[in-house]
């Protein structure tokens, strides 16, 4: 008896698939494995859960029957699964075909991935591993690239999108990364750049290395692009899944609560003697953070680049928050350009997709000097101010030590809409620091006197006396109270679930002018 056609049809069909599994040459596969890569679908297959990936468009092959080599997958692969158990969205470069080289047919594929995405609220990772556009393809590539880029904006804000460098990105293909949400790289294996060594050498006389221009620790410590470093892709990956532990599915969702066994009500005496003496005395932030958070666990964002500031995600009460803090162990704490630029990227992510934000607060003003004027602080520094009062989340202020000038106001101060505001006892509000305040307004005094040095220590002591204390503050409302620093997380926790239910939003417009 013949077999079922249906039958004889499932075997061409398993055989297809088969090959779409399998699509490069074992020399290929042998290469990216002695380089310490995975392949693109041993990485989907690790970052997702057993079992949970739905593949698209597996059959999908260059339309040109001419063409000698036309593998199924056309060099990517995409579909969704779940991450603790939360659907999520990915697609996978494979550089075993084409290099990863972007052509019409990929370029549909992730078109058609990216609009699902945003179709049903679910955040998108792509797994970079790619030589850029398919040269012999001409401007059909560029076309495909600016689909992807148009893609990222009208996702923006709605979905988190995660891009996940694992070797090359280069030319027009870094800037899909660059739009997204957050961008991981690892290290020795990948890079990024617009122009390659070669380029740069002809153009400007330079002589560097693809690591030097553009790899993991370039992008982590100079430029600014890549926000999380991993020794290798497995390392990677189960950061990615880590972070996505921390957001919501879209921004209409809020982030998931986890469960812990640290209480609420935990009291942090350590915090107590944490700050110096002297306030000329650095301290590390990331301590008080790690203090207070759920477990002693903060998983910091940009931690080599613009270290002036810390951002970082961290659990209070299983709840996930945003938290941002002045580093006094980095230049004393003060703002610059770059660690504007990186608190304002962290509190518009933040508010995009509802996690409320904690602010910690020691900063002596902003950097002075030529270089930060003409490199323009002020348009920079307003791009963090900008984002404060445009974020409708949750926010908490925590002054522990210096809040001085303008720069104490741009760091989440009451009077640009923070919800709550507390201050340590060391906490000290003021235009400026003692010194500086005594020079401009005891000039006279201090210069009549017979021992100059004497008469400004004691108008200093005077100075602080009277005005480097939180209770001025306090009398007139600008902080909710002077808090006990052993109970910040408590006050924090309590805080956060007083404002759960809080509802602002902005004036009817198509979009605010940040002055990027």
């Amino acid at each position: 008896m013949p077999e079922h056609p249906i039958r004889e049809r499932l075997a061409d069909l398993h055989a297809r698939k088969e090959e779409a599994r399998n699509p490069g040459s074992e020399r290929s596969v042998k290469r990216q494995h002695d380089r310490g890569k995975m392949l693109a679908r041993e990485r989907i297959e690790y970052l997702l859960d057993d079992g949970s990936f739905r593949e698209f468009d597996m059959l999908a092959r260059h339309r040109n029957p001419d063409i000698e080599e036309r593998p199924y997958t056309d060099g990517v692969i995409t579909g969704w699964g779940t991450v603790e158990g939360r659907k999520i969205f990915i697609f996978s470069q494979d550089f075993t075909l084409f290099g990863g080289a972007l052509g019409e047919v990929f370029a549909e594929k992730t078109h058609k991935l990216m609009d699902m995405a945003l179709k049903v609220g679910a955040p998108v990772v792509g797994l970079n591993d790619g030589a850029g556009a398919r040269i012999q393809e001409g401007p059909v590539s560029l076309a495909s690239y600016g689909g992807i880029f148009y893609r990222n904006v009208k996702s923006s804000g709605v979905v988190p999108q995660i891009s996940v460098i694992m070797g090359p990105c280069a030319g027009g293909a870094v800037y899909s990364p660059a739009m997204t949400d957050f961008v991981f790289m690892v290290e020795d294996t990948s890079y990024m750049f617009i122009t390659g060594p070669d380029v740069v050498k002809t153009v400007t006389g330079e002589d560097v290395t693809q690591q030097e221009l553009g790899g993991a620790q370039t992008h982590a410590s100079k430029s600014g692009i890549a926000a999380f470093t991993a020794p290798d892709d497995r390392a990677c990956l189960d950061d990615v899944r880590f972070l996505l532990s921390f957001l919501p599915s879209n921004n209409l969702e809020t982030a998931p609560d986890l469960e812990t066994a640290d209480p609420p009500d935990r009291l942090c005496p350590e915090l107590i003697d944490l700050i110096p003496d002297s306030s000329n005395v650095p301290y590390d932030m990331r301590t008080v953070i790690e203090t207070v958070a759920d477990d002693n666990e903060f998983f910091e964002y940009f931690s080599k680049w613009a270290t002036n500031i810390v951002c970082g995600f961290v659990r209070l009460g299983g709840r996930s928050v945003g938290v941002v803090g002045n580093q006094p162990a980095a230049y004393a704490g003060v703002l610059d350009i770059e660690a504007s630029e990186k608190a304002a990227r962290f509190v518009r992510t933040c508010d995009s997709f509802n996690i409320p934000i904690v602010t910690f607060v020691d900063v002596p003003g902003f950097l002075p000097g030529i270089d930060q004027e003409y490199n323009g602080i002020i348009r920079h520094g307003a791009k963090l101010l900008y984002a404060y009062c445009e974020a409708t989340v949750p926010r908490i202020q925590i002054i522990t030590r210096k809040a001085y000038g303008g720069a104490y106001v741009v760091m989440d101060s009451k009077s640009i809409g923070s919800d709550l505001a507390y201050a340590w006892p060391s906490a000290e509000l003021a235009v400026m620091g003692a010194s500086g305040a005594v020079e401009i307004l005891n000039r006279p005094e201090i210069a009549a006197a017979e021992d100059k040095e004497a008469k400004k220590a004691e108008l200093v002591d005077a100075y602080a006396e009277k005005w480097l204390n939180p209770y001025i503050a306090a009398e007139r409302g600008y902080v909710d109270d002077v808090i006990d620093p052993a109970d910040t997380r408590r006050m924090l926790i309590d805080g956060l679930d007083m404002l759960e239910s809080k509802k602002e939003e902005l004036p009817p417009r198509k979009h605010g002018n940040m002055p990027l």
